[in-house]
């Protein structure tokens, strides 16, 4: 255990409802009603008749019974009580008004996704003890008033490497919770890589059991069977995640060259890897067989994901020549569309030419040469979507500080402040803002074993990423949000979330 920091509140404090405005993300508007709405014992959960409205208010019956000890009935009727609705009106995909009076809280959205959003708008709206799993005395108070909101951005992700490290169904689920908390929307789970092949292929048996046998410093290893896959997935549609799958390719591949001789130009297998060293390893662009093995694992792995989108890597191809990896992009790419998926890359894949709708995802740093960035506005300008991911804004494994215990700082120590003061609208000069589809903060697992090393590097910044892409450019600021990021300590200790103490933040004066 990294250490939890506990952070109590008084019980003046406890019993005032929290502000609308003291959410994260930011939302769009608020206006401020006079009474609060309270749930009490006799509250009930009222729905239309469509499923998709019923699995939401089930997802918040299963989350307030616990800690209230209500029972929360769902029903199609009655008056009052929370009120969940899919309406009509100007709510975009996934927008929605939250609506608090002493009678009833009800929230609005046209989509199930919007409503789902709402749900973790009250949620944070309620004292933090609404997220323990055993009965608190309450009360239950949410502030009068009315918000509306709406994303800034289509895409707000999240990117878990499970190569480097591998981690459970069960540690993704609890990771996916924590995403949904924030109202993020896109898991990119990092499948496969020079220390790990972590999902089974039918077609290529060993990439997962001879591929997925260890880890970065020789640990077990492991990898997901469809099943695993297909209920990660799963899990992560019922909070309206959608997961975006990614194979490496050409480089980051040592375990699929290890598990097959015949993809070595020279037909010779390398030994399993276990060290943290990157661009060595590469695909035989000049073999046929390497385009059969990528169809193969294309095919099986876009069957597995209802999603739209497949990541193919492309970074850090060192030991591949710019022809060779042009010419392997140029004959990859259409594989994905062939199986009804759309490309997403890393920011290399400007230096070919990307597919038409393809998005690319961009890791640079503020010190990027300028050339490097020219091409991926020059390719965005020609239509490519782009996605950004600073390394040294957003990239959650790197150290908060010199004596961060975990995670890397080859990108720079990334405290609280540095990952949310920016603006991924302005980031790259000349990129049209229609091009920015979203942000993404990945998380590398070099030096991370487990979910407490996974929640001390994402909390307290993956709620600073989230917010960039949902809040207006205009609503942030970093002296008021950092008052709003104090507040959700005491949420991340009733949840049991292992949290790092930024002294940017002022933790002890949230609640005042």
């Amino acid at each position: 255990m990294v250490g939890v920091c506990v952070t109590k509140a008084s019980p003046a404090q406890a019993a005032a409802p929290t502000p609308l405005d003291r959410v994260i993300p930011a939302p769009a508007s608020v206006a401020p009603g006079v009474a609060p709405y309270r749930i009490t014992r006799g509250t009930h959960i009222r729905v239309d008749g469509s499923r998709e409205a019923r699995r939401v208010a089930e997802y918040l019956a299963d989350l307030l019974r616990p800690s209230t000890g209500y029972r929360l009935p769902i029903t199609t009727y009655g008056q009052g009580g929370i009120r969940l609705r899919l309406a009509d009106g100007d709510f975009g995909a996934e927008g929605y008004r939250l609506s608090s009076t002493p009678r009833a809280l009800t929230i609005s959205a046209g989509t199930p996704a919007g409503l789902f959003h709402g749900v973790q708008t009250l949620r944070q709206l309620l004292p933090a003890a609404v997220e323990k799993d055993t009965v608190q005395p309450g009360p239950w108070p949410v502030a009068g008033g009315t918000v509306e909101d709406s994303p800034r951005y289509g895409w707000r992700g999240a990117m878990l490497d499970v190569s480097r490290h591998f981690f459970t169904v069960d540690q993704v689920k609890r990771y996916i919770d924590q995403l949904a908390l924030y109202k993020i929307n896109k898991l990119h789970l990092h499948l496969s890589d020079d220390q790990g092949w972590r999902i089974a292929i039918d077609s290529w048996p060993r990439l997962a059991t001879y591929g997925g046998l260890t880890e970065v410093g020789g640990g077990p290893g492991g990898f997901y069977t469809k099943a695993d896959y297909k209920e990660i997935v799963r899990y992560a549609a019922s909070r309206y995640l959608e997961v975006v799958p990614e194979i490496d390719m050409p480089g980051h591949t040592n375990a699929a060259l290890a598990s097959y001789a015949e993809l070595n130009c020279d037909g010779v297998a390398p030994p399993l890897y276990t060290g943290t060293e990157v661009g060595f390893s590469s695909l035989c662009v000049g073999k046929e067989i390497t385009y059969d093995f990528v169809d193969d694992v294309v095919r099986e792995l876009a069957a597995l994901t209802p999603g739209r989108y497949l990541h193919i890597g492309g970074d850090e191809a060192h030991s591949t020549s710019h022809e060779d990896y042009v010419k392997f992009m140029d004959r990859v790419q259409p594989v994905v569309a062939k199986y009804g998926k759309t490309v997403v890359g890393w920011h290399q894949l400007t230096g070919a030419t990307p597919a038409k709708g393809a998005l690319a995802q961009y890791w640079g740093l503020d010190r990027t040469s300028a050339e490097e960035k020219a091409r991926v506005v020059k390719a965005a300008q020609g239509g490519t979507g782009v996605i950004l991911s600073p390394a040294d804004r957003v990239y959650l494994d790197m150290k908060y500080t010199e004596q961060t215990p975990l995670g890397l700082s080859w990108a720079g120590y990334v405290e609280v402040r540095r990952s949310y003061d920016w603006d991924p609208g302005a980031y790259l000069p000349g990129l049209p803002a229609g091009a920015v589809r979203g942000v993404e903060a990945p998380m590398w697992s070099e030096t991370l074993e487990n979910s407490e090393h996974i929640e001390y590097m994402a909390f307290p910044r993956l709620p600073g990423v989230a917010e960039l892409g949902w809040s207006a450019a205009g609503s942030r600021d970093w002296e008021r949000y950092k008052v709003r990021l104090a507040a959700q300590a005491e949420r991340w200790d009733a949840l049991g979330v292992e949290w790092y103490r930024s002294p940017q933040v002022p933790w002890g004066v949230a609640g005042q």
